[in-house]
Order: structure tokens, then C-alpha cells, then sequence
């Protein structure tokens, strides 16, 4: 089967290359999919498409019109892809279901420790043999309230790194993992939770009941030395919000790896042309804010469980099958 893939990052591409070698014909492309460059997959039974790719209603028509039968997107979230359409096109969507939690929770716990110690401002003042400590005091993990929001398997290897600090663990959830019980979590409400936790991680999924999850009354239970990361997707919070509460000289540190408005600016070089988004751009400019480019899963195990998943279904497709993966099966 010909496959066409979008997205590709150049660390990505020979990881992908040598998983299909001698089993399907394979393209890569660095940019992504969208209504745009849709059109370049006419005669590709088979996509595969990156987290920041736009199948919306039209991106799929324009895609079944040239002939794809399979859309296999290399990520676990598909808030992306409009399946009901997928599905009225006679479109198969599968998914990566599972890859190392462990890539996510680490990422989330190296920007809450680089904001909390002020890494980011030491590195660049060292780098031009300015070793002064003005402005650098950070607090001790050990002792603090972690709050976990979401404890499913991202969300409990968080916790178990946060226990290891000897740490109070607050956790909210529709449900308690009792992994994390054991580790001592309690579960609580989550206005109590964003009153009491020191330093605050999300963990939960983008849907329409938590997209702004944390919004500017959110913001406002929190303490003003708290910690925010975001690890997850980027319309867990109100950006907008968040400046304002940056601008009041509230949280002490914010470590976010996602941006609700981050498709055709994060995996994109625009160190020359700039952005436009002044959310962003003001965003990055404040000293305790640490923004990094989805690069959470960006991990050698993360990426080659990935793309073992994505040939995987690629090949369940070629051979009549569905998987776990599968998010709308042949029609």
C-alpha cells in the first residue's frame, strides 16, 4: 500500500522509513495536512497524519475525492478529525491508543523544575558570564501540595515522580485511580484542589466539557506563588486569561508544551517572520513562563511505540482488520 505522511520530523523521518521498509511504499512530508495539502495525497489509499493536522469536513472530502480510504494519525488525540464526516465519506480514522506515559509525565515535571529554579534565565545569563543570583530563588518540591488533574496513566506517572519528592498529592478526576491511592493521593473537588496545590499539572483530555478548564476564575483560586504546567492540550486553559493573570503578578512559575492556538505555529520555524498571535507572543516575553513545542512525547521510546502502532494499523487495514486503534472502522 502507498502511503503518504505529513508532518514528518526530521528526527521522525528514518525512524518511519526503516518501520515500512519492504512493507509499503512510503512519502514523507514535513508540512501538514489540512484543506491546503489535501490535494497532494490524490492516489495515496493511506495517510498518516501528525497531532497538528486539520481534518475537518473539508480536509476529508478533498481527501476521499482523491482516493484515500485510510487516515492513521501518529497520536493519541483526535480532537482534530471530525469522525462523523470520516465516517459519511466512508473514511477508516485509527489512532495511536497508547505510547510511553513516562515521555509526557517526565517533560511535565522537567518545566514545573526549570520554572521553579528559574533555569531559563540562569542558562542565558551564564551564557554571557553573568553569574549573578538576583531573581533566581526558587522553592523546595519536597513539602509542596501537588495537584493532579487527571490521573490516568500520564496522570499517575506524574504522581509517582511527585511522591518520590515526598510531597503532599491532591488528585481530581471523574474517577480514583487506585495506583495513585496507594501512593497517598487524595482526591478532592477541583475548586479545592486550585486553592490548596502549590503547583498544579494537567493531565486530562481536550473535550467540550474541559476545554477551559482552567479559566480566569480558575486562575483566581489559585495562589499567587502556584506553578501551572500543561502537558496536555493546549485548550485546557484560557490563554487569554492567563495573561491577565501574568500581567497582575500572579503564579510564580508556567510551564506549558501545548498552546490552544498552536496548529501552523508549533513543529514551524518562524524565527525570521515572527507570529502573529499576540496571546503568544506576549506569553513567552514573562520570565516565569517556560513555553517548549509539543514536544512531550518526543522521546525515542515514545516515537518508535508510535510508529510500531501506526503500522500496525496500517497493516490490520490492508488485511481486513480493526484494532483498538480503530476510531471508524471500514465501511
Amino acid at each position: 500500500m502507498e502511503i503518504l505522511a505529513y508532518g514528518v520530523q526530521a528526527d521522525e523521518r528514518p525512524l518511519l522509513e526503516q518501520a515500512f521498509a519492504g512493507r509499503h511504499g512510503l512519502r514523507c512530508l514535513s508540512m501538514f495536512l489540512n484543506r491546503d495539502t489535501a490535494p497532494l495525497a490524490a492516489g495515496y489509499p493511506a495517510v498518516s497524519s501528525s497531532v497538528n493536522a486539520v481534518l475537518d469536513a473539508e480536509t476529508l472530502t478533498v481527501l476521499a475525492a482523491g482516493g484515500t480510504k485510510l487516515i492513521a494519525q501518529r497520536s493519541t488525540g483526535f480532537n482534530n478529525i471530525d469522525l462523523d464526516a470520516a465516517a459519511d465519506l466512508g473514511l477508516t480514522v485509527a489512532r495511536v491508543s497508547y505510547y510511553s506515559p513516562y515521555a509526557v509525565a517526565e517533560h511535565a515535571w522537567t518545566l514545573a523544575l526549570a520554572v521553579n529554579r528559574r533555569l531559563t534565565r540562569a542558562a542565558t545569563r551564564t551564557r554571557e558570564f553573568d553569574f549573578r543570583l538576583d531573581g533566581l530563588l526558587g522553592r523546595d518540591i519536597h513539602g509542596m501540595t501537588i495537584g493532579v488533574i487527571g490521573t490516568g496513566k500520564i496522570g499517575e506517572c506524574f504522581t509517582r515522580i511527585a511522591a518520590g519528592f515526598g510531597t503532599e498529592l491532591l488528585g481530581w478526576d471523574i474517577a480514583p485511580n487506585p495506583a495513585c491511592l496507594d501512593l497517598g493521593m487524595t482526591y478532592t473537588e477541583l475548586p479545592e484542589l486550585l486553592t490548596r496545590a502549590d503547583l498544579i499539572s494537567l493531565h486530562v483530555p481536550l473535550l467540550p466539557a474541559t476545554h477551559h478548564l482552567i479559566d480566569a476564575a480558575a486562575l483566581a483560586r489559585m495562589k499567587d506563588d502556584a506553578i501551572l504546567v500543561n502537558s496536555s492540550r493546549g485548550g485546557l486553559i484560557d490563554s487569554a486569561a492567563l495573561v491577565e493573570t501574568l500581567r497582575a503578578g500572579r503564579l510564580s512559575g508556567v510551564g506549558l508544551d501545548v498552546y490552544e492556538e498552536e496548529t501552523g505555529v508549533f513543529f514551524t520555524d518562524r524565527s525570521i517572520e515572527g507570529i502573529t498571535d499576540d496571546t503568544l507572543a506576549r506569553l513567552v516575553t514573562f520570565p516565569q513562563v517556560l513555553v517548549t513545542s509539543h514536544q512531550a512525547y518526543f522521546t525515542h521510546t515514545a516515537v518508535t511505540q508510535i510508529i510500531d502502532a501506526t503500522t500496525r494499523n496500517i497493516d490490520d487495514y490492508a488485511n481486513g482488520r480493526t484494532n483498538e486503534n480503530t476510531l471508524v472502522p471500514r465501511s
